[in-house]
């Protein structure tokens, strides 16, 4: 055969043709002769590569509280209506606000007593001039006494002084009274706490005139919180004072309580009847809030796993149950009580069973794993 000159384009693209058509023949005949053992060989492989390097963990009976979960709202135990004890005299400061901590007797606003002074100037004065009136009536009273029985004085002169002396004496007494009373008002200008508590609503405002039965504020007293449970009336027989209680907040915390009471009678409307809970101190209910909660009735044993054990597909509940040859099985399990990060497995899983711990969400039924102790549950390179 004969071919192009070199130099020529021809012969060159000629040559480029050759060799593709070379290499084309080469592949076609490994892909027939030879290449159907490579890639089974590395399909066995891969087949046998772990899916997942996990550790796996025994299920843990524990002693757990058997529960009855309630609905409820959040109130100040008891709560106190602060007002004045007279009436149109203008407010002139507010020493306190909304949230604020206060001690029994600390002063939360003044009213103006400039006229109430006054007064009390006044009542003093004629106090002070009826004791000198009542003073000098008793002396001439004594003195009459004495010369009456030195036969100077008439009976009947010896009466009137000591009619005197008793008349200076009752109003000396009446001006005391009028005095206490003034001096009584003058204290009401001062707005004092009755108890230890928080403020928890402020109606006062300064220059307004005060009014008989207004609410300047209002005090939840010791800052004491209670959960009012709405239990069903047929549990009502199992909750008794001095049960413990734990409450959910909004925001997730937990608070601990105990009953305190349980209500004599049921709502006709809803067969729920009143279960009273004192909280611990928590910033994490406020009077107002709906909370959800559960009683801790008694304690009975459970099979436990962490919550990373176990799988939610569905609408079910799955574990992986560690099976020979490092091979997973999949099992459906049903969940019961739940305490922090453990969960009650109620049927489904032998108590001797071991089943994967962390990256069971990762697994299929009949995954090959990798078992390590502490392992985090990651994907096999």
């Amino acid at each position: 055969m004969k071919f192009p000159s070199s130099n020529q384009p021809g012969a060159r693209r000629a040559r480029t043709a050759w060799v593709l058509a070379a290499l084309i023949a080469v592949a076609a005949i490994w892909f027939f002769v030879g290449g159907s053992e490579m890639p089974a060989d590395k399909v066995a492989k891969a087949a046998a590569r772990p899916a997942l390097t996990v550790s796996v963990i025994a299920p843990q009976a524990l002693d757990w509280p058997q529960v009855l979960p309630a609905n409820g709202n959040v109130v100040a135990w008891q709560e106190a209506v602060i007002g004045p004890e007279i009436s149109n005299y203008r407010i002139t400061e507010v020493l306190v606000q909304v949230g604020d901590q206060v001690k029994k007797g600390q002063v939360l606003a003044r009213i103006a007593s400039d006229t109430v002074a006054s007064e009390l100037a006044e009542a003093q004065a004629a106090v002070a001039e009826l004791q000198a009136a009542a003073n000098e009536a008793k002396d001439n009273a004594t003195r009459s006494r004495e010369l009456r029985d030195k036969g100077f004085y008439s009976p009947q002169l010896n009466t009137q002084y000591q009619t005197a002396q008793h008349t200076a004496a009752a109003r000396l007494a009446a001006a005391q009274a009028r005095q206490q009373t003034v001096a009584l008002r003058m204290s009401k200008t001062v707005v004092l706490s009755s108890d230890d508590g928080v403020i928890s609503a402020r109606g006062a405002s300064v220059g307004s005139l005060t009014q008989s039965g207004q609410e300047l504020f209002r005090l939840i007293r010791g800052g004491r919180l209670e959960w009012r449970a709405e239990v069903p009336s047929a549990d009502l027989d199992r909750i008794k004072p001095g049960l413990a209680a734990v409450l959910t907040s909004p925001g997730g915390e937990r608070v601990r309580g105990t009953v305190r009471a349980v209500a004599p009678s049921v709502d006709p409307q809803t067969r729920n009847g009143l279960v009273y809970v004192d909280l611990s101190a928590s910033s994490a209910v406020r009077a107002g809030m709906f909370a959800r909660g559960e009683f801790e009735l008694a304690r009975r044993p459970a099979l436990t796993l962490p919550q990373s054990a176990v799988v939610l597909r569905e609408g079910f509940a799955y574990v992986f149950r560690l099976d020979a040859g490092d091979r997973v099985a999949q099992l459906k399990v049903v969940l019961g009580r739940r305490l922090g990060e453990r969960l009650e497995i109620v049927s489904g899983l032998a108590p001797e069973a071991r089943v994967v711990d962390n990256g069971a969400g990762f697994l299929a039924d009949g995954d090959l794993v990798k078992v390590v102790d502490g392992g985090q549950g990651k994907v096999a390179p």
